[in-house]
């Protein structure tokens, strides 16, 4: 039977050296030029020697135009060369592959950035209150967004890190290609299942075709966005099935979006309970993947939840994202037997009755949630050690300040 202390060899070549992987986080730890700094350097060398087979960055753009939120490190050329290496090269002496995660927004784009205009599949907004209404992607836009996450994986490699992750989850713009309520095209990229699937395929293919064979190129696709009407569990099996067939590595299964988080604990009790909120349908789509390993992220928290997982066959690898923020080592800890859970802290609103008046609750817990755990890694990356009683109004204090100039002022060319 598999363990998650067990080596997985992936179809590139690559080994990871066990079956529990840091997922992404988004850091927000770019400097105000969206290049890579020091701290990201630290938070990373500090995950390196947390007992992790793989470590996965989080939220890197491929276009400085459209950042799902300030600080996000951006990727379009050869001029972050030197950072980039450096924060590469956190990981090597550990023996832990690093892969980015490259990422558009799209409509998704930073929302307090205000007079800020997203781009999408279809002018359809958020339904945030106040949120934009997306300008939608011509033809030839969308082909120059498929370059960008081509020419960013290949820059990727020039810098030494071991793979890249595509973003295809949570209702970034991959996603929103995916989804019949935010895509109404009826061109080539949209009208269809088949056709809305369109985008994910071209990406995989030409960053495949841009990197060398064993260089890894993985996924992060929902299993569904969770809405009426929505992205669903069938159509996601279609798109496993297809991305198959890419020269894939590894898919790593999540769920949801910010309108509805369901990877962020927005889940009913019942799954809550059972930890791995997404191992159902990744049971369902093992056949259809093929010889690509699967993650899954979302809900797991102990060892024996992880341990039946792997074990059973169900998934390949366990994804751990938010424990992480406040647990760096927590992989060690689980592998090592020195504990049998991981904490977890879920930040939520407070005056619910009168916020739950003007606004949707589960989405502004899901971006405190966020917020709060940004603020973990922030601390981290500066050399400082985790503050877990940090409260909801220091939370969203950062937030503001964080966005500072993007909150208030209309951003130049966008």
């Amino acid at each position: 039977m598999t363990s998650l202390r067990d080596p997985l060899a992936l179809p590139c070549g690559q080994v990871l050296p066990n079956r529990i992987m840091k997922a992404a986080l988004s850091e927000g730890l770019g400097t105000k030029r969206n290049s890579p700094d020091g701290r990201l350097e630290q938070l990373y060398t500090t995950w390196s020697r947390g007992g992790y087979g793989l470590l996965i960055t989080g939220n890197v753009m491929v276009d400085r135009r459209q950042l799902g939120e300030p600080g996000n490190v951006v990727i379009e050329d050869e001029r972050d060369l030197d950072g980039l290496s450096r924060w590469a090269k956190t990981t090597k002496d550990a023996g832990v592959p690093i892969w980015v995660q490259l990422n558009h927004p799209g409509r998704q784009s930073n929302p307090l950035a205000l007079g800020h205009t997203p781009v999408a599949p279809s002018p359809i907004p958020l339904s945030f209150p106040g949120a934009a209404t997306p300008r939608e992607l011509t033809s030839d836009e969308i082909e120059g967004i498929i370059e960008r996450f081509a020419t960013a994986a290949a820059v990727c490699e020039t810098a030494g890190f071991d793979g890249v992750q595509v973003h295809g989850a949570h209702g970034y713009l991959v996603a929103q290609f995916l989804s019949p309520l935010s895509n109404r095209r009826d061109d080539a990229w949209g009208g269809d299942a088949g056709r809305r699937m369109r985008f994910a395929l071209e990406v995989v293919r030409r960053i495949r075709a841009r990197v060398s064979p064993g260089f890894a190129v993985g996924i992060k696709l929902n299993s569904a966005d969770f809405q009426r009407g929505g992205f669903t569990e069938d159509e996601s099996r279609d798109v496993v099935a297809a991305l198959a067939r890419e020269g894939l590595d590894l898919i790593e299964v999540s769920g949801g979006s910010y309108e509805t988080p369901a990877m962020m604990g927005a889940a009913a009790d019942s799954t809550r309970a059972r930890e791995a909120y997404f191992l159902e349908y990744a049971r369902t789509v093992r056949t259809m993947a093929g010889n690509v390993p699967l993650a899954v992220t979302g809900g797991f928290r102990s060892r024996a939840a992880m341990d039946a997982a792997v074990g059973s066959g169900e998934c390949d690898v366990v994804g751990i994202g938010r424990p992480t923020a406040t647990t760096t080592d927590a992989a060690d800890l689980i592998l090592s037997g020195r504990t049998e859970s991981l904490a977890a802290h879920q930040m939520r609103a407070g005056m619910r009755g009168i916020l739950g008046r003007v606004t949707d609750l589960k989405s502004l817990d899901g971006l405190l949630d966020l917020g709060w755990h940004a603020d973990q890694l922030h601390r981290v990356g500066a050399g400082l050690q985790p503050d877990v009683n940090r409260g909801a109004i220091a939370t969203a204090l950062a937030m503001v300040r964080r966005n500072g100039r993007t909150s208030f002022g209309r951003k130049r060319g966008l």
